[in-house]
């Protein structure tokens, strides 16, 4: 396990003194993860290179960091410029606003940039406002959205799906509705309500499991619980392996937001202390080759 090769499916990287992130520039935030001060410096290459050290990381996917929504393409194109200046990130996912008239135009000057891969557009809706990500629920059932959605698979894109489990039925729908679109799962369902909410997460990640479109990322497990160890999150982790599949889930990092609750190598050594008892080619898939094949990297 110590040589497996790791392909990091989720981090973020920003230069607040080249680029706009509002969440970052303009104060803290009530958020559902909780104060993230420490966060509002820079997080460039070199530093996640630096916490990725000694993992055996050979490949990551960078997702959309809450760049400045005038121009998203503009993280892109800066990524981009990264990528040919450091060979990471090799993946990049972006923000669009699937509902907008002209979100074909942005999904086409996104995918100008070599290592686009795809669409986040965090759709999770909550009673409690900080952690809302919308203005409005059920935004995905609207004909304006869907028309936006559609034209995601022409493009070889995916969509990045971010929702609490209270919403998979919303959801489930889109996925049967659009059955060539491939869709991951962000977060392992974002489960922030604390274990009393475990059965209601397991029954809504089970559902979601049914669509044959849809993947997963386990990832972000301290964003539930900040004090987390190996035993706390493991239930998660083989709750979400058993319905969806070894063959439809892979590890990631979260950093560095997840930064904030450990490091780098624990959450990985977490996930190889959880899956001890798999066989190398079923690690290698979580840890590798599923991250490879989903987003053609």
């Amino acid at each position: 396990m110590e040589d497996l090769p790791i392909i990091d499916p989720h981090h973020h990287l920003w230069d607040l003194d080249l680029n706009c992130y509002p969440w970052l520039s303009d104060g803290v935030q009530p958020v559902a993860f909780g104060n993230y001060a420490p966060l509002q410096r820079n997080y460039l290459i070199a530093d996640y290179r630096s916490d990725a050290r000694g993992q055996n990381v050979v490949k990551s996917l960078h997702l959309d960091v809450g760049y400045d929504p005038i121009e998203p393409v503009g993280e892109a194109r800066w990524l981009q410029a990264v990528a040919d200046e450091h060979g990471f990130p090799h993946g990049i996912v972006g923000y669009a606003d699937l509902a907008a008239p002209d979100v074909g135009d942005l999904l086409d000057a996104h995918l100008e940039h070599e290592n686009f891969r795809g669409i986040r557009q965090s759709m999770n809706w909550h009673a409690d406002l900080a952690k809302t990500y919308t203005d409005r629920p059920e935004i995905s059932r609207s004909a304006e959205w869907q028309r936006g959605f559609a034209m995601l698979a022409p493009r070889s894109l995916s969509f990045k799906l971010q929702i609490y489990y209270s919403q998979v039925e919303e959801f489930l729908d889109l996925a049967r509705a659009f059955p060539d679109t491939r869709i991951i799962l962000n977060h392992a369902g974002m489960q922030m309500d604390g274990p009393e909410h475990f059965s209601g997460w397991r029954q809504g990640m089970s559902l979601l499991a049914t669509a044959p479109n849809i993947a997963c990322k386990i990832s972000g497990l301290g964003m539930g619980k900040h004090d987390w160890t190996a035993s706390d999150i493991r239930p998660y982790v083989e709750h979400f392996i058993e319905p969806f599949g070894i063959e439809r889930c892979m590890f990631a990092s979260n950093f560095p937001v997840d930064r904030l609750f450990s490091s780098f190598g624990a959450i990985f050594d977490a996930f190889r202390e959880i899956t001890a008892n798999y066989t190398q080619s079923e690690r290698r898939a979580l840890f590798h080759d599923n991250a490879a094949r989903f987003y053609r990297l």
